[in-house]
């Protein structure tokens, strides 16, 4: 294949990244659930809107690849809902087996580029995966608060879990902390979270 043909057969493989649904509801819509193509949009305009919060100075160009990427491998692993303990047991292999194939299908160049950013996100470890992890947690937190508690109350989840998997906003945009417990507290007293 010509860089030209890998180039174009990866943009349009992506394409189904729009089929992937994922738990999280969406507000003012007929349908219920939003996809993984969506999800990705959606953070990639909060992460500009709210870059004023990040802990220390990031790169946001960086952190948009990261998040416009991050979700892809979903195209063959599937969306695994984040308070679900056993689809989490293999949920790791299916996705670097996914980024193998899927950015493998890139020239070489970029196949390294988009598997480093997919890899940076995925260790939490630099201040740009930090903010980007951040608000991959904040995103459904604010879908569900404002759709009758969404997928919490639909699945049971409870206000320790809430916690436990908003914990990395502590440490991505500790000054949107804040904002977590407010929605978790509201939650809790309108009985979405036990």
């Amino acid at each position: 294949m010509t860089r030209l043909s890998s180039q174009l057969a990866f943009i349009l493989e992506i394409d189904k990244l729009k089929s992937i649904l994922r738990q999280t509801p969406i507000t003012g819509a007929e349908r219920r659930q939003e996809n993984d193509a969506e999800h990705s949009w959606h953070l990639a305009v909060m992460a500009t809107l709210l870059a004023e919060y990040a802990p220390e100075q990031v790169d946001l160009s960086r952190v948009l690849r990261m998040l416009l990427i991050h979700d892809v491998v979903e195209i063959d692993a599937g969306d695994t809902f984040a308070y679900d303990a056993a689809a989490y047991s293999d949920k790791e292999e299916r996705e670097c087996r996914a980024a193998d194939r899927l950015f493998g299908m890139l020239p070489s160049d970029q196949a390294a580029n988009f598997r480093a950013l997919w890899d940076e996100f995925e260790a939490v470890a630099t201040a740009e995966a930090r903010y980007a992890n951040a608000l991959d947690r904040l995103q459904p937190l604010l879908l569900n608060s404002r759709t009758g508690g969404g997928s919490w109350a639909n699945h049971k989840v409870t206000r320790a879990q809430v916690l436990t998997r908003m914990e990395p906003i502590r440490h991505g945009a500790p000054a949107l902390w804040p904002v977590v417990e407010s929605i978790v507290d509201d939650a809790t007293a309108r009985g979405w979270l036990s």
